[in-house]
């Protein structure tokens, strides 16, 4: 008779096949990238004592493909992007373990998209940590993730900003919501649903380390019922993150209900171990200055953001940005 054999022992072979594939795969990749910078490095220094030029790059590109046809993408006009890469980052050691860890076509995005070195930290960063597809990549750019994000941690409240957990490049000021099909106006119903129809794209939007607990989660404190509209664990920051949402602009009363939610799940939810609890508030609008007077006494970590439907234009992000330093810059020299 046969002997069937385990489907566990078959298992387990295919996946240290898979493991042993992947970190091929990420090593090749590895040495690729730190092939292009290398190569742009050496046009480099050939430009700038100007003994090559344009015509001569051609001529590389033309004896390489002559020498071996196998070798493919190094065309002149990819190696003046080698050359542009190098020169990006040139003896950058900070990022240079980030670069690395990124195929080519992120690099490429993230080399010809953003404008300054810290935009590129910031998506060489969160491009690592989140591994984004080039067209998340694209998507995040397009709706100015660095903006909101830089925007978000300016606004941070003085109880969030002194948690024991570091909260830095986590929230947004504002979420932007543009693969939502909603009516105008909508319901905060509509708005649940449809936030957890879309579930990956509202996940790509608030950030990976959200793990999804429950929607309208119930808190029971004396013989009362209480509903929480969506209930998240971080687990960068190691804590419960409570979301509600509202449709309308933010109203300082909407922030006793948020702290009330957030006391009853430190007091009964929250594991001991576990850092305390965080509440964002999102409005379809806030006044900034209501929101600051409303945040300098609160006891509870809390957030409160707005939402967007539509992409935000880049250079209303960046005018906020300006117009927040701009702010910032007056109250230091009164």
């Amino acid at each position: 008779m046969k002997k069937i054999a385990n489907q566990k022992d078959f298992s387990e072979i295919l996946i240290e096949i898979q493991n042993v594939r992947n970190r091929v795969l990420s090593n090749v990749n590895s040495e690729m990238v730190q092939l292009y910078f290398n190569i742009g490095k050496h046009i480099s220094e050939k430009v700038k004592r100007a003994d090559w030029g344009r015509g001569v790059v051609l001529q590389l590109a033309d004896y390489i493909k002559r020498e071996d046809a196998e070798i493919k993408g190094f065309t002149d006009k990819n190696l003046w992007r080698m050359k542009q890469f190098y020169e990006t980052y040139g003896d950058n050691t900070k990022l240079a373990s980030l670069w690395r860890q990124l195929s080519w076509s992120h690099n490429r995005i993230i080399m010809g998209r953003c404008k300054s070195e810290e935009e590129r930290e910031f998506y060489l960063k969160i491009c690592s940590s989140e591994k984004y597809t080039t067209r998340e990549l694209e998507r995040q750019i397009n709706s100015g993730i660095f903006e909101r994000t830089l925007i978000g941690d300016k606004k941070l409240s003085r109880r969030v900003k002194h948690l024991p957990q570091n909260v830095s490049n986590v929230f947004k000021d504002t979420y932007v919501f543009d693969f939502l099909n909603l009516a105008t106006p909508h319901s905060e119903k509509e708005l649940e649903t449809e936030l957890l129809h879309f579930f990956k794209n509202f996940i790509l939007e608030i950030g990976r380390d959200f793990t999804f607990i429950g929607q309208q989660y119930r808190l029971q404190v004396g013989n009362t019922d209480f509903y929480i509209d969506l209930l998240f664990f971080h687990r960068g920051l190691q804590c419960l993150v409570a979301f509600e949402l509202k449709v309308d602009k933010f109203k300082p009363e909407y922030m006793g209900q948020l702290e009330f939610y957030l006391e009853a799940l430190d007091r009964d939810i929250k594991k001991d171990f576990e850092n305390p609890s965080i509440g964002i508030l999102l409005c379809r609008e806030k006044d900034d200055e209501v929101v600051e007077y409303t945040l300098s006494r609160a006891t509870s970590p809390a957030i409160i953001a707005e939402y967007e439907t539509k992409l935000i234009p880049k250079d209303v992000l960046r005018n906020k940005i300006n117009q927040f330093y701009s702010m910032i810059q007056e109250q230091e020299n009164k």
